[in-house]
This record gives C-alpha cells, sequence and structure tokens, in this order.
C-alpha cells in the first residue's frame, strides 16, 4: 500500500477497528492447520483466492490496521512508516508467486484482491483472472472503450478522475482515469460481478492477509458457503469472518503458503521484471546544410511527457570524446541537443543508470550516428519491425535466470520516420529477478513424508501425470 495512496485518501473519522493484536500459532499447530490446508487445495475443484493488505507487507508495503499499519500510527498521532523501496519498484512476494504457480497448475480459478500495489497483475496473474475491487495505482483506464493501461508509475490521482493522458485508440481518444476508489466510490460493478460469481462457484475460498472489515468487499467469501464452500483464513489478527471459517490460520502468509507448496510438491515460479524505454534520435540539416542539429532523448513508451521513474540518470559520451563534450543528464526529461558536421560518423554512447530498487545499476547503449536517414531507400530500414513481445521477453527471462544478465537490454522495436528524420527504438531490459524456494524459506514448516507423498501420488492421478516444471514468469511493463 502506498503512503502516498493513503495520503490522497479523502479523511474520515471512522476507518475500523486499528491496532489490532497479533496471533501466532505453536509450530506444532501450525504444521497441523498447514496440512489441512493442502489437503483442501488438493481435493479444491474451484479454489478462490480473497487477498489483503497482508500479502504485500513482505515485500516493503506498509499495512493499515497492524501494530505498526497507516491507520494505526494516524490515529496514534505518531508519523507513518517509512517505505523500505520506492512504490514503483516493489516486488511481489512469495505468496504473489505462489498464486501464479497455482493458476498455471489450473488449481487456482480465480482471485479477488483488495490490494491497490498492482502486484498481482506483475506476478503474472491473468487479468481475466483477478478482480481489483479497490482499483490499481498503476492502472488507468478508458471511461468510453474500456481499455486498461498498465503503467511503470504510480498515477497522480485517485478518486477516479481524469489523468493527463488519452486513450490510444484512434477511434476514440477520450481522457482516461485512474482506477483507484476513494471513501465514497462505489466498488466496480464488473469487478464485484465477477468475484461473487466465483465465490459462489467456490469449494474454497481462501482469505490471506486481510482483517476482513471492510464492506461489502468482506462478505464476498460468505457466498461459498451456501454451495456447501468452506472459508480459510490466514492472518496475524482475528476478523469478524473467523467463526464462519473451517479453517483458521494465525502466522505469516509467506510461511503458510511455503509449507503448502512444499507438500504439493509445487514450485514456486521466480518473478523476473522487464521494464521498457525508448531512445528517440531526431536530425535535421542546418539552412547551410552543412551542419547536423540532431537531439537524443530517452523517454516513457507511455508518452514523452509521462514520467520514467526507474531511470535515475544518463550519461552521454561519444566514440571521438575528444571532438565533442560529455554530458550528464541528471533528470526528466533526458534530452540533448548537438550540433555536428554533416559528413562526420561517430557512436553515441549512453551509460543508463537505473534507480533504487532494481536489481542492476545500469546499462550501456551505443548507437551509429551518420546522417542517413534523408536517403534511406532500404524498405526494411523504412519500415523498421516489431519483435513478439511474449517470446522475446521468456528469451529475455531463461536468460536472466541462467546467468544473471541483469542490464543487458534487447530492441524489441524499431520504427523510422523520414519526414521528421527520426528513429525511434524501444528497449526492454531485465531489471529484477527474484527467486524462491518454499523448502529454505518456510523455516521450521517441513513438509511431512507421509504427507507430501500422499498428496503427490493424488495430484498425479488427478492431473493424468502432469509435468511440475514451471517456467520462469516476467511480468513486462507495457
Amino acid at each position: 500500500m502506498s503512503l502516498g495512496y493513503a495520503e490522497k485518501l479523502s479523511f474520515i473519522e471512522d476507518v475500523g477497528q486499528v491496532g489490532m493484536t497479533e496471533f501466532f500459532d505453536s509450530a506444532h499447530v501450525l504444521q497441523d492447520k498447514i496440512e489441512q490446508l493442502a489437503k483442501l487445495i488438493e481435493k479444491s475443484k474451484h479454489l478462490v483466492v480473497f487477498t489483503g493488505a497482508g500479502i504485500s507487507t513482505s515485500c516493503g508495503i506498509p499495512d493499515f490496521r497492524g501494530p505498526k499499519g497507516i491507520w494505526t500510527l494516524q490515529r496514534e498521532g505518531k508519523p507513518l512508516p517509512e517505505a523500505s523501496l520506492p512504490f514503483h519498484r516493489a516486488m511481489p512476494s512469495m505468496t504473489h508467486m505462489a498464486l501464479v504457480g497455482l493458476e498455471k497448475a489450473g488449481i487456482l480459478k480465480f482471485v479477488i484482491s483488495q490490494n491497490v500495489d498492482g502486484l498481482h497483475l506483475r506476478s503474472g496473474i491473468p487479468r481475466e483472472k483477478l478482480a481489483e475491487l479497490h482499483g490499481n495505482s498503476f492502472m488507468e483506464s478508458c471511461p468510453l472503450c474500456g481499455t486498461e493501461y498498465l503503467r511503470d508509475f504510480e498515477l497522480e490521482t485517485i478518486g477516479l478522475k481524469e489523468t493527463s493522458r488519452r486513450c490510444s485508440d484512434e477511434k476514440c481518444g477520450a481522457k482516461l482515469r485512474d482506477t483507484v476508489l476513494d471513501w465514497e466510490d462505489a466498488l466496480p460493478p464488473k469487478e464485484m460481478n465477477l468475484a461473487e460469481k466465483h465465490c459462489r462457484m467456490g469449494d474454497v475460498v481462501l482469505c490471506l492477509g486481510t482483517s476482513l472489515q471492510i464492506t461489502p468487499a468482506c462478505n464476498l467469501p460468505l457466498k461459498s458457503l451456501s454451495g456447501g464452500g468452506k472459508i480459510v483464513i490466514v492472518n496475524l489478527q482475528k476478523t469478524p469472518k473467523d467463526k464462519k471459517a473451517s479453517l483458521v490460520i494465525h502466522g505469516f502468509v509467506d510461511k503458510v503458503i511455503a509449507g503448502v507448496m512444499g507438500l504439493l510438491n509445487m514450485q514456486i515460479p521466480p518473478y523476473i521484471r522487464i521494464d521498457l524505454f525508448q531512445i528517440i534520435l531526431t536530425q535535421s540539416l542546418s539552412s547551410g546544410k552543412k551542419f547536423v542539429n540532431w537531439t537524443i532523448r530517452i523517454a516513457s513508451v507511455h508518452g514523452l511527457s509521462a514520467p520514467l521513474p526507474f531511470i535515475k540518470s544518463v550519461e552521454v559520451s561519444f566514440s571521438n570524446n575528444q571532438n565533442y563534450k560529455e554530458a550528464i543528464l541528471h533528470a526528466q526529461p533526458f534530452l540533448l541537443k548537438r550540433r555536428t558536421v554533416r559528413t562526420e560518423t561517430f557512436e553515441i554512447l549512453l551509460n543508463i543508470k537505473f534507480s533504487d530498487g532494481c536489481g542492476c545499476l545500469n546499462t550501456q547503449i551505443q548507437i551509429p550516428f551518420n546522417f542517413e536517414l534523408s536517403t534511406m531507400q532500404d524498405q526494411e530500414l523504412t519500415e523498421g519491425f516489431k519483435l513478439d513481445k511474449n517470446a522475446t521477453f521468456e528469451k529475455m527471462g531463461e536468460a536472466a535466470i541462467q546467468d544473471s544478465s541483469y542490464g543487458k537490454n534487447v530492441v524489441v522495436e524499431r520504427k523510422i520516420d523520414l519526414v521528421s528524420k527520426s528513429e525511434v527504438t524501444v528497449h526492454a531490459i531485465v531489471t529484477n529477478v527474484k527467486t524462491f524456494d518454499c523448502q529454505l524459506s518456510n523455516g521450521d514448516v517441513k513438509p511431512r513424508k507421509e504427507v507430501m507423498n500422499g498428496l503427490t501420488m493424488t495430484r498425479k492421478q488427478r492431473s493424468n501425470g502432469r509435468k511440475r516444471k514451471t517456467r520462469p514468469e516476467r511480468a513486462e511493463v507495457l
């Protein structure tokens, strides 16, 4: 949960119970409950997961109602907690990625989230299998055609207000709106209807890291009871719905889910973040046609005026550096204008440095420079190219896992405009890789051999020999 989001919310006196006491099951009790949950998930036909702020605290994002939650500290008149990293660089937790593994295996059917941090989408949960009841701080949508845009920066507004961007559909062009609700805003009917539908279908509704206090969202898991479904609650605090649950687990969500994945003999897929940026090189002849006036710009793929939060600075140098002065661009717009002799050729060398929260410090790009754009006749060059992003990102992710190739960038798109004499290249770069080992990370929660074997055999019978190898997941910023 973003501190900026909390500050943007309208002020209300009653935010519900805060400063709630945390409870922890003993190691023996916790182990027994994890085994019960694993069996329920193993037998489930329609598993639905309902998530709250508690699944993101291990990502460095504060919760609301815990002992150091935002509402708790506000009520006590204390300073708000400091985020451990920029909100836009938060990475999915072990729990987020375990849910991706369950979804890929066909076990998890739907996710309902009250969080606005966007981590479920970034983790790889398909949009059609996700209801974000309170919106997404990184998503804006078109009120006319319904197109959604996932950004790599936190939007400047909340409360379904107009943003500074427009729908990119040429037939539409309407002003976009943020998707995050303020206190007085009603839950979006589309998200709410899907969530209610899947809760009614659910034979297991697993509530993770939520105090189940905010209505009407907190009543959704109860919809499963009429059809014989079971509710499981994993949370450190007691909730008003505990009496309705078949199983209540007091423990850290990551620890519980790691234990479950171990018992199911399932891998937790790695998280790989791939970010995009564009480089725009524009050239024009001087009036005497002796010099070339050129501009190079590093910009967001979401638009020239859109923020580019993951780039800290850009160092520009040249292959013949004795002739041209180097430059360091410290802030947006990352823009450099120069004039060079028309007949001279050289390379522009970019050293792009990334902001805090990125796994790589920098990447280096070399751009050959000459005044060819005015005389280009080659159709392939003038039309440019566009790679299959999904296939390219998958290869990049696999390479990053195998050889830790942070900082390597791939040109996924190239466009040339002969009229404006500009060349646009879109670069993709792996900026974060995070792997998980449920056997090592769940501490004293270790799968009991006989239970694990029993569950594995059942899974094999049900899946008819389905393979367990999980390919790396990636979360690109489009």
